[in-house]
């Protein structure tokens, strides 16, 4: 009697060990744009979310709901791109890349990018916690400015996780190739 072997698909590991805390960073980015798209979402669904005047959803124009759902699907995508700096795709490009598929990436064009990202990112949204407005009428004010400030204050943390992430990924590309 013959026995039947069926073969296992090789798996894909990175060029040396990710550091478990550089996976969970990744991870962290997407969960960072979340809130924020959330509330985009709602608002562009006409969410009473405390706006008054020109900014009122109501009196907005008809294109608002399709732009935050377009940011917020862009900023999830860009969000997503940290998880190539711990998986194998961020080292060899993918099967389903025509041209480039099984190349190996460049470090820099990793790094790079997201190196850059990390900066734009620190620079837009950090700030914005320590920066106090000058006080609005047509703005969110009480528990649903409250709310407001909760969903966006998340992403103050997506540049320094893509900075850490970031360099985990160069450090290790230089160590193991």
């Amino acid at each position: 009697m013959t026995t039947m072997t069926v073969a296992k698909p090789a798996v894909r590991t990175t060029m040396g060990p990710v550091p478990r805390w550089a996976g969970w960073a990744a991870q962290a980015t997407m969960w960072c744009a979340v809130p924020s798209g959330i509330w985009r979402i709602l608002f562009g669904l006409g969410l009473p979310a405390g706006f008054t005047g020109s900014q009122d959803p109501d009196n907005g124009p008809w294109y608002v709901l399709p732009y935050v759902i377009g940011l917020t699907v862009l900023s999830e995508a860009l969000a997503f791109l940290s998880m190539g700096l711990v998986r194998p795709w961020g080292e060899i490009w993918p099967r389903w890349v025509p041209y480039l598929r099984g190349r190996e990436i460049h470090p820099l064009a990793a790094i790079i990018p997201a190196a850059l990202g990390s900066v734009a990112l620190m620079l837009i949204w950090i700030p914005m916690l320590f920066v106090e407005f000058e006080p609005d009428p047509e703005l969110p004010h009480g528990s649903k400015g409250m709310i407001l400030w909760l969903c966006y204050a998340p992403l103050a943390a997506w540049g320094p996780l893509l900075a850490a992430v970031t360099v985990a990924y160069a450090i290790r590309r230089r160590r193991y190739g």
